[in-house]
């Protein structure tokens, strides 16, 4: 005789929830990690952040800039200001307000000190960072195992509402949108938003900009009028910022700040990644460094024109431009004489490669054949700015 047993489905999950013993937010985190690579993830194998200078430590170009009304690298290294169509204007800097407790020293900092409260249609203000296509490849973008990332961090802001992200996939036009809330004024809150991996569109495998993550500041209609992009989709340009109720031109009371970034592969917010500061100057000067004066050397190329050369400290991203950026005197020191240049024109015919530079500098008075030896014979001495930025 055969006798059926049936019995019905357990439910592991709630099972355990039950126990009177809990599994602790560590434990949750293992039992909805979905792979192995994020239960890899959680127990702190391994680096996880592909975010650069995520704790704002590094600030090779200036640690506050005053009147800011154009876009470009400002302060902290690796993060991008961009703004469009407004005549607001800004302070940057690298501030010392951090979450309490966290580990932090340094936070990014922006106030808005003249105020645009006519919000153009084509207005916007973002901060972001930039990925090679080739630090990114692990993100599967553009197969059937295509990964979720989630992106995570603390935010201070004067105005409370709803704030948009994006990750935007520059290789493919391609874009996805999320929305994060700041709910009280002047507090530090931590945020967490999960996007979902894209089968459609590889990222090149080359040194070029692949992905951007953006965070709006200001939206006008042209980035608000459609339905926002929270799943991958082409690149709409009025999907972008829908739902963005915060516009951080529009009062000089308005500041925003960040600190703690963190972009990592899988569904589950790791607590932050801290690296040394060796580490993240390290990875930054990929991209950009400064060299004074003291640094360099050179040699006649005309009676008045130098042929300045410096090794660079680490092989750079790509070919970089040079740009003169500051002081009033360029000194070389030869055996016996000393020449200088006022001439404050920047660098000319720059020829760099990955591990060197190399410019002309004209201005110098009757210059022999022997080398010179930059000299920091000044306090106004020049620095240099060598740029390789995405």
């Amino acid at each position: 005789m055969t006798v059926n047993v049936s019995k019905p489905a357990i439910n592991v999950r709630e099972k355990l929830a039950e126990l009177d013993k809990p599994t602790g937010i560590a434990g949750e985190a293992m039992l909805r990690a979905e792979t192995p690579q994020e239960q890899f993830n959680l127990i702190g194998a391994g680096r996880r952040n592909l975010i650069m200078n995520g704790a704002m430590q590094v600030a090779q170009r200036a640690t506050s800039v005053t009147s800011v009304s154009t876009e470009g690298y400002k302060t902290v290294d690796r993060f991008k200001w961009t703004m469009d169509t407004t005549s607001s204007v800004y302070t940057l800097s690298q501030s010392t307000d951090v979450p309490s407790g966290q580990g932090f020293a340094n936070s990014f900092k922006a106030e808005t000190t003249t105020a645009d409260a006519t919000l153009d249609a084509n207005c916007q203000i973002r901060f972001e960072q930039r990925f090679e296509g080739q630090d990114v490849q692990q993100l599967a973008k553009g197969t059937s195992n295509a990964k979720s990332v989630t992106l995570s961090f603390w935010v201070k802001a004067f105005q409370t509402g709803t704030y948009i992200l994006n990750l935007q996939d520059t290789d493919n036009s391609r874009l996805i949108a999320a929305t994060y809330t700041v709910n009280s004024s002047a507090t530090w809150e931590y945020k967490t938003v999960t996007f979902a991996g894209d089968t459609t569109g590889a990222f090149t495998n080359d040194n070029n900009i692949s992905l951007v993550v953006h965070w709006y500041l200001s939206a006008g209609s042209n980035y608000t009028s459609g339905t926002l992009a929270s799943a991958w989709e082409s690149l709409t340009t009025a999907n972008r910022a829908v739902s963005q109720t915060v516009d951080i031109a529009d009062s000089t009371s308005n500041y925003w700040q960040i600190t703690g970034v963190q972009l990592e592969v899988g569904k589950v917010a790791t607590p932050f990644e801290h690296r040394s500061y060796g580490e993240e100057l390290a990875l930054c000067q990929r991209y950009f460094q400064t060299l004074a004066n003291g640094e360099l050397v050179g040699s006649k190329n005309t009676p008045t024109r130098m042929r300045i050369t410096g090794k660079l400290v680490t092989e750079m991203r790509a070919q970089p431009t040079v740009s003169r950026v500051s002081g009033t005197t360029v000194v070389f020191q030869g055996v016996g004489v000393g020449v200088s240049s006022t001439n404050t024109a920047a660098a000319q015919g720059a020829n760099s490669g990955l591990r060197f530079m190399a410019f002309d500098l004209d201005g110098f008075p009757s210059l022999d054949n022997r080398s010179y030896g930059g000299a920091d014979a000044s306090s106004t001495t020049a620095v240099f700015h060598v740029d390789a930025e995405l």
